[in-house]
């Protein structure tokens, strides 16, 4: 086994630990600490692969920008972890499902292997290596995602920004306790009805002490 193989089944060993704990870990920074190292190891099987823009663009856009809000996110949110985990057996049976298929689907597609056209069997292997040294990815991967693949890419983007309100819509909390001002009626009201005058009448009846001195002239004379 050469040093590419160790290094790959290392990257590997250790994005799907990292994935793992992702989902086990109670802590919720904890787990988003987790995914960021998932994410580095991913981006070292992608430069394994010779595809460096892929590997630096997961470390700078998920790693740099999306993992450290994540993480701010997380952190400032008062999350409830025992009411999060009520659900948790309750919704299993329906996630076990879904995962049980993504597995069968993965299986398939490892065993039956991936489908290769009929231009590239045919072609010699001079040829191959000469059209694998001289593609760009970077330019091949812009070209196919906004021709071939555009409608997906914008499908995936709507689905991206619902996931994003739903988020927004669960996290959003109003406490009854909470005081708030309208700008709106701080910026109509008139200068004559910023101040009101309420009259009210006395629960006890007014009694006009005497002075202090008073006081200490009437002791010492009962003394």
């Amino acid at each position: 086994m050469d040093v590419k193989s160790g290094l790959f089944y290392l990257f590997s060993a250790l994005m799907l630990f990292a994935a793992f704990r992702v989902i086990t870990a109670r802590n919720p920074v904890h787990a988003a600490l987790f995914l960021v190292f998932a994410f580095f190891q991913a981006a070292g099987i992608w430069i394994l692969l010779k595809a460096e823009f892929l590997g630096i663009a997961l470390v700078l856009v998920y790693v740099g920008a999306v993992m450290v809000l994540f993480l701010f996110v997380v952190m400032m949110l008062d999350i409830n972890l025992d009411s999060v985990r009520q659900g948790f057996w309750k919704h299993f049976p329906l996630a076990a499902g879904f995962g049980a298929i993504i597995i069968l689907q993965m299986s398939a597609v490892l065993m039956g292997g991936f489908h290769i056209s009929e231009e590239v069997k045919n072609s010699n292997t001079a040829q191959a290596v000469g059209a694998v040294v001289q593609a760009n990815n970077t330019k091949d991967l812009g070209v196919l995602l906004y021709t071939k693949y555009l409608y997906p890419l914008e499908i995936a983007a709507v689905i991206l920004l619902v996931a994003i309100i739903a988020a927004i819509a669960l996290t959003l909390r109003q406490r009854k306790d909470s005081k708030h001002t309208d700008p709106g009626d701080q910026v109509r009201i008139k200068s004559r009805d910023r101040m009101e005058v309420i009259k009210m009448t006395a629960t006890q009846p007014f009694v006009v002490e005497a002075p202090m001195a008073e006081v200490v002239a009437g002791e010492e004379k009962k003394a």
